[in-house]
C-alpha cells in the first residue's frame, strides 16, 4: 500500500493490514472525547461520570480516586462510541476514523506518585478498532495527549498543565516508548482488530511558535520518533509497503516545517487543523470586512491548505467565531440556517479535498455552552446530502 499520486488512489491486493481509501480521499470523523475527554464538548457526560467541577482527566481521577475513576471511565469508553455508531458512520459515507489517545494508555509510563489518569482503556481501543476494521474503515491513531503536556492549560492534553512540559529529552523518551508500544500492537498480525490502522500521528497540536521548544521538537523528537517506529516495524519484519504512515502537524500549523530534519519520508503524512472561527484570513472575523455568512463561505471557497504533501485536514467544524456562534441572527440558532451550513460544509470539504481529504471534529458532542450543538457533531448534524458528489 504505497502513497501514490493521486494520494490513496491505489489499494494493493493481498495486503492484510491497513488499506487506503479507494475513493481517492480521506473522508472521516474524529472520535473526540472517547479516550481524551474534553468537558467543553461533553458536559452532560462529564457530569454523569462524577467529573463536574474539574478541568481534565488528570483532575477528575485526582478527585474521584483511582478505583472510582476507572469504573466511571470504563462505562464512558464502552458507551460513547458504539458498534451502532460505526455502522452509522459507514452508512453516511465516512471511510476513516481518527482516534485521539493519551500516552497514559500505556500504563507503565505513568508516574504513579505524581500523575493521575484512568486505567484500562486499551481493551476499548481494541474494541473500536475491531468494529471499524470489520466495517472497512481506515483508522488513524493520534497521540493527542503527550507526556508533560504539549501545550498549557488545555484539557485536550489530558491535564490542565500550567506550562508545556513535553519539550525535553526525558519526556520525549516516554513518547517514543508509547509509539513503539502502539506500533507493536497495531502491527501484530495475530490481532486482526487493528488490521485497518494505517497511520500514527506522533503528537497533536504542539506549540504554535518558533522557539527553542518547537526547534527541539522538529530537530530531535520528530526524527527520533520516526526512527523508533521504523525500528519496531523492522524487528517485526513488516514489509516496507505495509508500514504505518507517520503523521505530523504541517507547516501551516505554526510550529515550523516538520520535514526539516527528516532523512526519510517514506509514508510520511501531515495534519492541518482548519477552524475558521479562530482565523482572520481576509478579515473574515473583523467588523466591516467579515462576520457574515458570505465572508465565511467565500474564504472556504478560496481556501488553500497546500504545503507539506500529503496533507489531511484532520480537524474542522461548522462553528463560527465565539461572538457570532450563539448571538448573531445571521448564524444562530443554527436550526434557522441549515441551508447555509450545508453550503459551508460543502465549500469546506471541496477545499480540503484539493489536498488528501478531511476529518470532521467530532463524531459526537453533547451540551456545548448549554445546548446540544450539531456544528461540532457529525452525528448530530445527520447525513450531509450528496456527500459523494461534493
Amino acid at each position: 500500500m504505497m502513497w501514490s499520486l493521486p494520494l490513496f488512489a491505489l489499494a494493493y491486493a493481498g495486503v492484510s493490514q491497513a488499506w487506503l481509501p479507494a475513493s481517492g480521499k480521506i473522508r472521516g470523523v474524529s472520535l473526540g472525547s472517547q479516550f481524551v475527554m474534553e468537558s467543553w464538548m461533553a458536559n452532560d457526560e462529564w457530569n454523569k461520570m462524577g467529573c463536574g467541577g474539574t478541568q481534565s482527566e488528570f483532575d477528575c481521577v485526582s478527585k474521584l480516586g483511582q478505583a472510582q475513576a476507572n469504573q466511571a471511565f470504563a462505562t464512558h469508553w464502552n458507551t460513547w462510541t458504539t458498534k451502532d455508531d460505526i455502522a452509522k458512520m459507514q452508512s453516511y459515507g465516512i471511510n476513516t476514523i481518527r482516534i485521539p489517545v493519551g500516552y497514559w494508555m500505556r500504563e507503565d509510563l505513568v508516574f504513579s506518585d505524581s500523575e493521575h489518569f484512568p486505567q484500562g482503556g486499551l481493551k476499548y481501543l481494541e474494541q473500536i478498532c475491531g468494529w471499524a476494521s470489520d466495517a472497512g474503515l481506515y483508522i488513524i491513531i493520534d497521540l493527542h495527549g503527550a507526556p508533560g503536556a504539549q501545550i498549557a492549560g488545555n484539557a485536550d492534553t489530558g491535564q490542565n498543565a500550567p506550562s508545556p512540559g513535553f519539550y525535553v529529552d526525558w519526556q520525549y523518551e516516554r513518547a517514543y516508548k508509547f509509539l513503539e508500544w502502539m506500533t507493536n500492537i497495531v502491527q501484530n498480525k495475530a490481532n486482526r482488530a487493528y488490521r485497518n490502522v494505517g497511520m500514527l500521528e506522533i503528537v497533536n497540536e504542539p506549540l504554535q511558535s518558533s522557539n527553542s521548544q518547537t526547534d527541539s521538537m522538529r530537530k530531535n523528537y520528530y526524527p527520533t520518533a520516526w526512527k523508533r517506529i521504523r525500528a519496531a516495524e523492522e524487528a517485526l519484519r513488516i514489509d516496507k509497503n505495509n508500514r504505518l504512515h507517520i503523521q505530523m502537524m504541517n507547516t501551516k500549523w505554526g510550529s515550523g516545517d516538520p520535514h526539516q530534519y527528516l532523512t526519510d519520508d517514506w509514508f510520511a503524512a501531515y495534519d492541518d487543523h482548519r477552524y475558521l472561527k479562530y482565523s482572520n484570513d481576509n478579515g473574515i472575523n473583523s467588523a466591516g470586512t467579515g462576520k457574515t455568512p458570505a465572508a465565511y463561505l467565500k474564504q472556504s471557497c478560496i481556501d488553500d491548505r497546500g504545503g507539506n504533501w500529503p496533507t489531511i485536514v484532520g480537524e474542522f467544524s461548522l462553528s463560527v467565531a465565539n461572538d457570532l456562534e450563539n448571538s448573531s441572527p445571521a448564524f444562530a440558532p443554527p436550526g434557522d440556517h441549515v441551508d447555509w451550513y450545508r453550503k459551508w460544509f460543502a465549500a469546506q470539504i471541496q477545499a480540503y479535498e484539493k489536498q488528501s481529504g478531511w476529518i470532521f471534529w467530532s463524531w459526537k458532542a453533547n451540551y456545548i455552552g448549554g445546548r446540544n450543538d450539531w456544528r461540532w457533531s457529525y452525528k448530530g448534524m445527520g447525513k450531509p446530502k450528496n456527500i459523494a458528489s461534493f
